[in-house]
């Protein structure tokens, strides 16, 4: 996922207003477009894929291993689960700092210093031996990350006519990010196998130092600059940091930690809400405000911020339905290679196939078609049982993958365009929204749906408990056949029952989790089919008004 594409699109290409015009013009202070031969244009296309790539590996490496890596540096499921949420609470504000940045010093100054630093962090990774130390890495490479994504995105337009930027440009510029995810799943298998952590490590090492070549030797034709930063900028900036990051926190560790058990969660929540409420105070007396709250909170920028939280929210079948239910199932990645693979090819297809058809009128067609297939696949997944496989997924999780392909193009050039309308200086403010909708909605997903497979699987806990008792002769049964497994080296009876005890309460255990996220995938599935219905009944009320404006044209 990429939130810097409107930004990157608003400087090398016209308002939508102007797509009339020659291909060759350009907007004023911008050179105009000559085209390139074929082989820069291939430079150009791999050097964007390897800028996204690069980013997206960056937090999905660390994400996928998880569990590989608690051995690494000795800690628990609960202090490992602090190396990814750091990188979202820093990663939001450091994008935007870093737009500010390049507007006003300059790309070439932005991505050479840019790339410099997150090639450093990456590099400080292997020499990291100990968790606390590995957390402040991770926290300081969410803002050394940002520029990844946005060179990313002016490589994948520097090589496009104006015309084909907004749908090749905006679909293509962020495939590189889209498939570090099913990537990340792939070939981590093999990285752990050469050098554990390090192998990992190694890898964004390798790339940081590729996409640094990239930058020195592959040019870019620099946006002209602005001056964007103001005093104002040391009150609002801090408190906006501030209030995203200790929400961030909140939403990543809630659940870990647990909400109501752990009192220092309360008062962060505190900290941010209070900050972020500063914040906007701040922001709403300012000459140039980094938000525009008063647009924000407009009737229809309140619609496109809800519907984009929905469908990153029920995205999440994937990121926290199935990738938990796989760690229920004692899967790891080098039996999911096949899947996550296809994946990657869906989410391809997707790209390529909407990129050709992409228009602004379109937009609500591809998210309602978007919405259909999540609940076919949540419908799909929700009949999941201890004996399902990756195979079984393959369909569903395709699906999952061209509804993702299909969901972010679209939304980011209604919001864009919507933003252009207004005027250059409400990119910023729309880049807000989408940064927050997204990275925000995400963990927001992982906390609610999280928080209800904990609950759910608790309940069926307590049913299935009910039902073991060693005088129902089916338990006994059970239970010896377990405890035999233990024959050979357990010679007491008593023993071996223990043991098959023991085995029949992990078993009930993963069956209590496997019902409890079905019944996640099932409420997916109904708050997909609530989302459908929402949007069809907008669509009607958007086309009776459409078709009413002409009648209440014509004189009396």
């Amino acid at each position: 996922m990429n939130a810097n594409a409107p930004i990157a699109i608003a400087e090398a290409q016209q308002p939508a207003q102007e797509t009339r015009r020659p291909a060759q013009e350009a907007r004023p202070g911008m050179p105009p477009f000559v085209p390139k031969s074929l082989p820069w244009n291939v430079i150009y296309v791999i050097s964007s894929i390897v800028l996204g790539i690069t980013q997206g590996l960056g937090l999905n490496l660390v994400t996928a291993n998880l569990t590989g890596l608690q051995a690494s540096f000795g800690a628990t499921a609960t202090e490992m689960a602090w190396l990814p949420t750091v990188y979202f609470a820093t990663n939001m504000t450091g994008t935007i700092v870093m737009f500010k940045i390049r507007s006003q010093f300059g790309m070439r100054r932005f991505a050479e210093l840019g790339i410099i630093v997150y090639a450093l962090i990456v590099l400080a990774h292997l020499f990291v031996h100990d968790l606390q130390s590995a957390i402040w890495v991770r926290a300081i490479m969410g803002i050394a990350a940002a520029p990844l994504s946005t060179l990313a995105f002016f490589y994948m337009l520097e090589w496009l006519p104006p015309a084909k930027k907004m749908s090749i440009g905006l679909c293509f510029g962020m495939l590189g990010s889209s498939l570090s995810l099913p990537l990340a799943r792939v070939i981590s298998p093999d990285l752990l196998a050469l050098g554990d952590w390090q192998g990992l490590y190694m890898v964004e090492a390798g790339l940081a130092l590729v996409s640094l070549a990239i930058v020195f030797l592959v040019p870019l034709v620099p946006p002209p600059r602005a001056k964007v930063f103001d005093k104002d900028d040391l009150v609002s900036l801090p408190l906006m940091a501030a209030g995203f990051a200790a929400m961030a926190i909140v939403l990543g560790m809630g659940r870990v930690y647990w909400w109501l058990e752990a009192p220092w969660i309360g008062v962060l929540l505190a900290i941010g809400i209070g900050s972020l409420v500063s914040f906007c105070l701040v922001e709403l007396h300012r000459k140039n405000p980094i938000i525009d709250l008063r647009w924000l909170f407009s009737r229809d920028m309140l619609i496109f911020a809800g519907s984009l939280i929905v469908l990153r929210l029920l995205l999440s079948e994937q990121s926290v339905g199935v990738f938990g239910l796989f760690t229920v199932l004692n899967l790891q990645n080098d039996q999911l290679i096949g899947l996550f693979g296809l994946v990657g090819v869906a989410t391809f297809a997707a790209t390529a196939g909407l990129s050709m058809v992409m228009k602004p009128n379109r937009v609500p067609i591809f998210h309602l078609i978007a919405l259909v297939l999540i609940a076919i696949a949540a419908w799909m997944d929700s009949q999941s049982t201890v004996l399902s496989r990756p195979e079984q997924f393959y369909i569903s999780q395709a699906l999952i993958g061209i509804a993702t392909g299909l969901f972010l193009p679209p939304a980011m050039l209604h919001g864009f365009l919507r933003a252009l309308a207004r005027g250059p200086q409400y990119i910023l403010s729309f880049l807000t929204v989408f940064l927050t909708t997204q990275s925000l909605g995400g963990l927001l997903g992982s906390a609610i749906f999280g928080t209800f497979v904990t609950v759910r699987e608790q309940f069926h806990s307590n049913v299935i408990a009910q039902g073991i008792t060693l005088l129902d002769p089916l338990v006994a049964q059970r239970v010896q056949a377990y405890g035999g497994a233990y024959a050979r080296v357990l010679t007491d009876p008593a023993q071996r029952d223990a043991k098959g005890l023991a085995l029949l309460g992990q078993s009930a255990s993963q069956q209590a989790n496997v019902l409890a996220y079905n019944d996640l995938f099932l409420l997916i599935f109904a708050a997909t089919l609530v989302a459908i219905a929402v949007l069809l009944t907008h669509l009607a009320l958007a086309a009776l008004s459409k078709s009413a404006a002409p009648l209440q044209a014509q004189p009396a």
